[in-house]
């Protein structure tokens, strides 16, 4: 069933753009030239979130704020061996990737850090990523806000995974 989902909705998108008589390759085209220059423009956030991301691990900083935060995490129930997982999901999801993968090697699959590690992964987000993206074509700059929400949800919804893995 899902194998024919993409060329359904691609059938009933050139139908509809007949319906309307809009010419679907030049609207293709004309949306795929208009995200060269958009692309482009998200470049230069998309390199400051990497090389952050990449000297935050590199540097040590990230083990010394996980050990250091990882008390008051454990008090809110999120295991001290998830303190980095939970550190570095809002700047690298492929960092996030690489330290579940190293939870499932330390740890097992079936494990509780397991569970608790894929949840975590699963419902927090790369707020940082997502928002050089989002924001880089807006007008406004003023993304403290928005990036402090989304921290506090990705963080809010790490102790919620930990408490669901813990109780099931």
């Amino acid at each position: 069933m899902s194998a024919y989902i993409i060329p359904v909705l691609f059938l009933i998108i050139f139908v509809f753009a007949c319906f309307k008589k809009v010419k679907p390759y030049d609207a293709f085209t004309d949306g795929a030239k208009s995200a060269v220059p958009f692309a482009v423009s998200i470049f230069p956030y998309l390199a400051g979130i990497f090389v952050m991301t990449e000297l935050f691990e590199a540097s040590g900083i990230s083990s010394a704020v996980a050990d250091f935060l990882a008390p008051a995490f454990r008090i809110l129930g999120i295991p001290k061996e998830l303190t980095r997982l939970v550190l570095i999901k809002p700047f690298s999801g492929s960092g996030a990737l690489a330290l579940l993968s190293e939870i499932f090697e330390t740890y097992g699959v079936d494990s509780y850090l397991a569970r608790c590690a894929c949840v975590i992964y699963g419902s927090s987000e790369t707020v940082f990523y997502i928002a050089a993206v989002y924001f880089a074509g807006a007008k406004t700059k003023n993304l403290a806000k928005p990036i402090i929400i989304s921290l506090v949800a990705s963080f809010a919804s790490c102790i919620f995974a930990c408490f669901i893995c813990h109780i099931m």
